[in-house]
């Protein structure tokens, strides 16, 4: 019978063709999947306008730079980027961010405004498109999914609080500390424009209806599926019909103040140019930076998550370059910061999105707003908006992750609520560092003491386990000592302290093996630690000897000449072949 070998995938190089996903999907496209991507289209199109004039709002800017940012970012990336269901174009978190990182230069006007927004879309495709090209998307992993769930859920938090001032109906200083934000909004409850506050509540009523009870009552009419999303999908366009209908029926922009959007320029997006001097990048870099990370993570998260689920791959690095050249697209047509969305993605997905042509029909169905309907958004309630942005964001704070971190493992469930409180109390830039450096933190404490086990053998086979927890036969003078961790600076001392208190205490040992089963690494710190080991246990005429030492871990110890410094007849394959040579030097006996 033939066998096949399984060969491991090698790094083949880069070709150009690698840059070009699109030469993949369009040169082989199939007719089944149209329908697909037409649908998909549609369906996120629907979603995307109302979105995304509420996030522009929720970045400071006007409603139709939403708009700008989801045309050409959107074609660019459906172009270049290796997700086939990815739906990037503005989202929540990124918008946040961009208003935290412009606000704080205070900008006098409008204009300087958007300039800045443009400066830091530029800044943000350089960054990431210099990360792909450098293959270094694996950097993003120092942030740990703890942190990034604990930013998420705090920044969701903010966001929320930030429109607070769009569903009462009145003014609330600005500021990045939840406290604040909660006093400042109970001291000023008695000035509740009620008007505002009832379209308002109405709006997040209908998005909740249509986001949690329509589906299941449009499933027992025996509706068909896509039929169903579909409809799910456009309470946001209904509400913002409905929303311009009763303020332009009623004056309630004139009779009630309440605040509405106002003309919305149409025609094509304008060519823009950002600025370019130096005081203005310095001030940008601190949040381009931010941006660019969190923006990756949110997108390669869902994009490999989605992926997944049809066994198709994802180039991370591809993936970094794809959405700066986006965000290059965003800077030049009037747009703002863009990355891949969590629920248009997943929209996208479930309406069967085969390919990145469904991003090029949303592309060009938000084109033809901005070219023909942005005249209807005249009567616009600043607070159907604002309800899109709070359900859109109330399912980022992710309390189940918490509980399932504190009942896994505590240390993530710490890093996730410092990061959490630090986001809502010292700002969202501030938190991500706070929470990376927490992260960074408890993990070097929890290897700084790994867990070390005294072994002994199984019965009479060769396996050797934990004496707490098996039931195991071991040596009066020969010690043991299995360490489940690589040996580094953080935990070299702590091993040494632990091998020469089991020494102390067992004058009868001879002989001290160490397990090195889960050592990956031994860094110049440990393994000077143990030189002094073997001469203090040399000392006091007690063996050192090391066992299962893996391959490369051993091409060091060989090349800085430890191995011949111990005597190579001290190493040992496994560590029955240890115990069983040193028991035939007739010192140990069993019991």
């Amino acid at each position: 019978m033939a066998t096949q070998t399984y060969n491991p995938v090698q790094d083949r190089g880069v070709s150009w063709r690698d840059y070009l996903p699109f030469l993949d999907w369009l040169v082989n496209y199939k007719r089944e999947h149209l329908s697909g991507d037409v649908i998909a289209g549609v369906i996120v199109a629907v979603m995307l306008v109302p979105q995304g004039m509420a996030y522009a709002l929720l970045a400071g800017l006007p409603p139709q730079v939403g708009l700008y940012a989801s045309i050409l970012p959107l074609i660019i990336y459906g172009l270049l980027g290796t997700s086939r269901t990815l739906a990037v174009g503005p989202v929540a978190v990124v918008s946040l961010l961009v208003a935290s990182g412009i606000g704080a230069l205070n900008p006098a006007t409008t204009e300087e405004y958007i300039a800045l927004a443009l400066t830091l879309a530029l800044m943000v495709g350089i960054i990431q498109v210099a990360m792909g090209f450098l293959r270094v998307g694996f950097l993003v992993n120092f942030l740990s999914h703890p942190v990034l769930s604990g930013f998420t859920s705090g920044a969701a938090v903010m966001i929320a609080l930030s429109q607070l001032k769009n569903v009462f109906g009145f003014d609330v200083p600005r500021s990045e500390q939840f406290h604040a934000l909660i006093l400042s909004t109970i001291s000023r409850i008695d000035q509740t424009n009620i008007a505002i506050f009832a379209i308002s509540m109405a709006s997040i009523g209908v998005l909740l209806y249509f986001k949690f009870a329509l589906g299941k009552h449009l499933k027992a009419l025996g509706v068909s599926n896509v039929v169903a999303l579909t409809l799910t999908k456009i309470g946001p366009l209904l509400i913002v019909v409905g929303g311009v209908l009763i303020v332009s029926v009623f004056g309630l922009h004139q009779s009630a103040d309440v605040a509405i959007v106002g003309a919305v320029p149409g025609g094509l997006p304008p060519l823009t140019i950002p600025l370019f001097d130096v005081a203005t990048w310095q001030a940008l870099l601190p949040i381009a930076l931010t941006i660019s990370i969190v923006s990756y993570m949110e997108s390669i998260s869902v994009g490999k998550a989605l992926a997944a689920k049809r066994r198709q791959k994802i180039d991370a690095n591809q993936e970094l370059i794809a959405l700066g050249a986006a965000n290059f697209g965003a800077t030049f047509t009037g747009g703002y910061p863009v990355t891949g969305g969590f629920s248009r993605s997943m929209v996208n997905f479930t309406a069967g999105a085969n390919t990145g042509l469904a991003s090029l029909i949303t592309a060009g169905l938000v084109l033809l707003t901005v070219l023909f309907l942005t005249p209807l958004f005249y009567y616009l309630p600043n607070a159907v908006l604002a309800a899109i942005v709070v359900v859109a964001v109330a399912s980022l704070v992710d309390v189940g992750a918490f509980l399932h971190a504190w009942h896994y493992d505590k240390s993530d469930a710490i890093s996730l609520l410092v990061t959490f409180l630090a986001v809502i109390q010292l700002g969202v830039e501030v938190g991500i560092l706070v929470g990376a450096a927490a992260s960074m933190g408890l993990y070097l404490w929890r290897t700084s003491r790994p867990h070390v086990a005294v072994v002994g053998r199984i019965g009479e086979t060769e396996e050797y386990r934990n004496i707490l927890r098996h039931e195991t036969q071991t040596f009066p003078n020969i010690l043991a000592l299995r360490v489940d961790e690589s040996l580094y600076f953080p935990n070299a001392q702590y091993l040494e302290d632990v091998v020469l208190g089991h020494v102390a205490d067992n004058p009868q040992i001879d002989h001290f093996v160490l397990v090195c089963s889960a050592v990956n690494y031994i860094d110049i710190s440990a393994l000077e630690v143990l030189r002094d080991v073997h001469e203090r246990l040399r000392d006091n005429d007690i063996g050192f000897y090391m066992a299962e030492v893996k391959g490369p871990v051993m091409d060091r110890l060989e090349a800085i000449g430890f191995a011949d410094r111990m005597g190579r007849q001290n190493f040992f394959l496994t560590t029955h072949e240890a115990c069983k040579t040193l028991r035939q030097l007739g010192k140990a006996q069993a019991f």
